[in-house]
């Protein structure tokens, strides 16, 4: 039987493992074998160490560290150290003791990393990096890491803000800012409900309007690098109102055009302040109009004969107007070498039940040779029209009614049937 005993024996700083094989009951001696060893050294000057053993095989393995961990670091600054390592077989693992509570460890690679803050100030003792590879392991010395304060930061903020805008127009300040160290950010106190703020690079930037007139006051730009700041001078801005502009309208619209040519009028405008626009009431719907010019153009067709009434050209800087008199346009039916009729009629208003008439939609004339056969018709859509002149009429008597209808198609009884003789 055989019995297995340790023996430590500290000699200086080597320390020597060896086991000791002793015989049983009866045996007849002892059987001493050196089974297996392992060395540690550690100076602390050369921040390395080492450790070597051997397994059942009597083969040596050895772990190796070393580096020079920095012993130093500014708060706000990254901290980092990796030891090297070598093993004779396997792979590595890594423990720290006494890590500061601001570093991360890696136990892969050995690596102590972290980035302190003001707060972490002061000094962190006895740090202990160790590798292994599972029978062999070795230290760094213990080391220190000192934090140090970060250097005193200064922050400058300058500039004149503007202090007055008028409502309509842009208002823009960006101040002039230096740091000592680091990147500004900017902040704003009591800023205009108008204006917008850049705290990247403190501009204070809107377009009051007119109903923002009035007075801001206590405005304070600031900037910071993180530790220091600065702020301007608590400043106001003043909103004022814009000066009163004048709008002027004249010109002299046409009052006629023939069926198949073409009207156009354009009015003279002039404004104080500003870019007039322009609207216009009771347009002929034959034709077009320029809100950006005022123009008012078109070509009447020979079913737009007759005349529109109460057209209103109006321009406007936003603030003030002004309009041309009411005026109309009678269209003519062009000159012919048959005969023609001049037919006018009296739009209804009410319905045939006595109500209002809301839904008027057009007039139609019929017409021809025989009042009992009026096979001719002229459709009128523009319910504005009240007369219409049949043109290119033979010879002879010729005969005429007028019906209206209503925007849904319903048509009413026709006049009473006129007659003209050509």
């Amino acid at each position: 039987m055989r019995a297995w005993m340790s023996v430590r024996i500290l000699t200086g700083t080597m320390v020597v493992l060896a086991s000791i094989a002793l015989a049983g009951c009866g045996g007849s001696g002892a059987a001493i074998g050196a089974s297996g060893s392992s060395t540690k050294s550690a100076a602390g000057t050369s921040g390395s160490g080492s450790s070597s053993g051997s397994g059942s095989s009597g083969a040596s393995i050895t772990v190796n560290i070393s580096g020079t961990p920095p012993a130093t670091v500014t708060a706000g600054q990254i901290y980092s150290f990796t030891p090297s390592v070598t093993v004779s077989s396997g792979t590595a693992t890594f423990s720290v003791q006494n890590a500061p509570a601001w570093a991360n460890f890696n136990t892969s690679t050995g690596a102590l990393t972290g980035t302190p803050t003001a707060g972490d100030v002061g000094t962190y003792s006895n740090i202990i990096i160790s590798a292994s590879d599972g029978n062999a392991s070795a230290s760094l010395p213990p080391f220190t890491i000192t934090v140090t304060a970060a250097a005193s930061a200064s922050v400058y903020i300058s500039g004149s803000p503007a202090t007055t805008v008028i409502a309509g127009q842009a208002y823009s300040f960006t101040p002039t800012v230096t740091v000592s160290s680091g990147t500004a950010t900017f902040s704003v106190r009591n800023a205009p409900s108008w204006a917008t703020f850049n705290t990247s690079t403190g501009a204070l930037t809107g377009t009051p309007t007119v109903a923002d007139v009035g007075t801001y006051s206590n405005i304070i730009i600031s900037a910071s690098d993180g530790g220091s700041s600065a702020s301007l001078p608590a400043f106001a801005i003043t909103v004022g109102a814009p000066a009163a502009t004048t709008v002027n309208i004249s010109g002299t619209p046409p009052t006629a055009v023939t069926a198949g040519q073409t009207y156009s009028f354009k009015p003279t405008v002039t404004v104080s302040g500003g870019t007039p626009t322009f609207s216009v009431q009771n347009a002929p719907s034959w034709a077009s109009f320029n809100t950006s010019t005022g123009a008012l153009t078109g070509t009447p067709a020979l079913a737009d004969v007759g005349t529109d009434s109460n057209i209103i050209i109006t321009a406007s800087d936003g603030g003030t107007s002004a309009s041309l008199p009411a005026f109309a346009i009678t269209v003519a039916a062009p000159a012919s070498s048959s005969g023609g009729v001049d037919i006018s009629w009296t739009p209804p208003t009410t319905t045939t039940n006595g109500s209002t008439l809301t839904n008027l939609g057009g007039y139609n004339i019929y017409y021809g040779t025989s009042p009992s056969a009026l096979t001719q018709k002229v459709q009128i859509t523009n319910i504005g029209v009240t007369n219409y002149v049949l043109t290119g009429l033979s010879s002879g008597t010729w005969y005429f009614a007028v019906t209206s209808y209503t925007t849904g198609g319903a048509e009413s009884v026709p006049s009473n049937v006129v007659s003209a003789t050509i």
